[in-house]
């Protein structure tokens, strides 16, 4: 093959390519809630509390959702859980990141000591290694009673990240671990970004 004809063909594969990847981006679209990609692993503690399924714990309309070995929770979900994890606010900063402002209370009448959490992001209903497309964490350390604290935090997605969220019609489950001295509690919620 002579050099034109190498020169030419070089070229077109750089335009398919190209074009191919302008495709992919411009398919992806706004994340909605959602935006920020990680490759650190972060070891999440197991809950030794109550998994709290809903929109948090946050507003009495989360809900006890059963002990973390799928049993009923003790308390039948009448009582307000030891803390409270709310989302306050999401701002675009690209197209597949958002800064998301979280805010935790302690609910409890004791000070919290040791307190850290572990943020996790999967793409669609499922929970497993391979549907994750983000994780932080966070140390908070201590937490008077009744207190809280707000963070905000970047979350970027890779954009390959952002099409497994796009392949589920744009619905995340977020599962958020709240470690203290005394009480590890997990809250487990769904939005769809799309």
């Amino acid at each position: 093959m002579n050099a034109k004809a190498v020169a030419a063909v070089v070229g077109v594969v750089l335009v398919v390519g190209v074009g191919g990847v302008a495709a992919f981006v411009a398919g992806v679209g706004p994340l909605g809630d959602v935006g920020g990609g990680s490759s650190q692993v972060t070891s999440t503690p197991e809950s030794t509390g109550t998994v709290y399924d809903g929109s948090g714990g946050s507003g009495g309309s989360g809900g006890d959702a059963g002990g973390s070995d799928g049993s009923a929770g003790s308390d039948g979900g009448n009582s307000p859980p030891p803390y409270t994890f709310t989302i306050e606010s999401i701002e675009k900063c690209g197209q597949t990141c958002r800064d998301v402002t979280v805010r935790l209370t302690n609910n409890r009448n004791e000070t919290a000591t040791g307190v850290s959490v572990y943020t996790r992001i999967f793409a669609g209903n499922s929970t497993a290694k391979s549907d994750k497309v983000w994780e932080g964490t966070r140390d908070v350390g201590t937490l008077e009673a009744g207190a809280s604290t707000t963070e905000t935090s970047r979350v970027e997605l890779s954009y390959s990240e952002a099409y497994q969220v796009q392949q589920n019609d744009g619905w995340i489950t977020i599962v958020t671990t709240v470690e203290s001295d005394d009480v590890t509690i997990t809250f487990k919620e769904r939005r769809d970004v799309a």
